[in-house]
């Protein structure tokens, strides 16, 4: 490669890492602890998957798809919330670790079950 070619593509890369950085402080302006680590973009990814699938499905008879929608949702370190801190708890959780693990099982059974009703359609 020469030198133009090498530029380009560190060019790329610098507006890559650039994106996927302001895409993950988007995902994250709902999480109210503290992200580290390698794994900090995929929680928060999941966190912002999570209230995506809850604005889709609803969830119970108070945080249902309109209101999550209006109000949102907000993960504390102990629990879920709508709206703000003091909110309706959606869960409550022992630690972050317990709270995490139930939102990427949470968006996993929802892909299953896209992709589950999707396999229903074709057949």
């Amino acid at each position: 490669m020469d030198k133009e070619q090498t530029e380009t593509l560190q060019e790329m890369s610098n507006r890559f890492h650039k994106e996927r950085e302001t895409a993950f402080n988007k995902a994250k302006e709902n999480i109210t602890f503290q992200l580290r680590g390698d794994n900090k973009y995929y929680y928060a990814f999941q966190c912002a998957k999570f209230e995506h699938n809850i604005i889709k499905y609803g969830y119970d008879t108070y945080a249902n798809k309109s209101s999550v929608r209006k109000e949102g949702l907000l993960f504390n370190e102990y629990s879920i919330t709508l709206g703000h801190y003091y909110g309706h708890d959606l869960k409550r959780f022992n630690d972050r670790k317990e709270m995490l693990g139930f939102v990427i099982g949470y968006n996993e059974c929802i892909a299953t079950l896209e992709y589950n009703t999707q396999l229903k359609k074709v057949a």
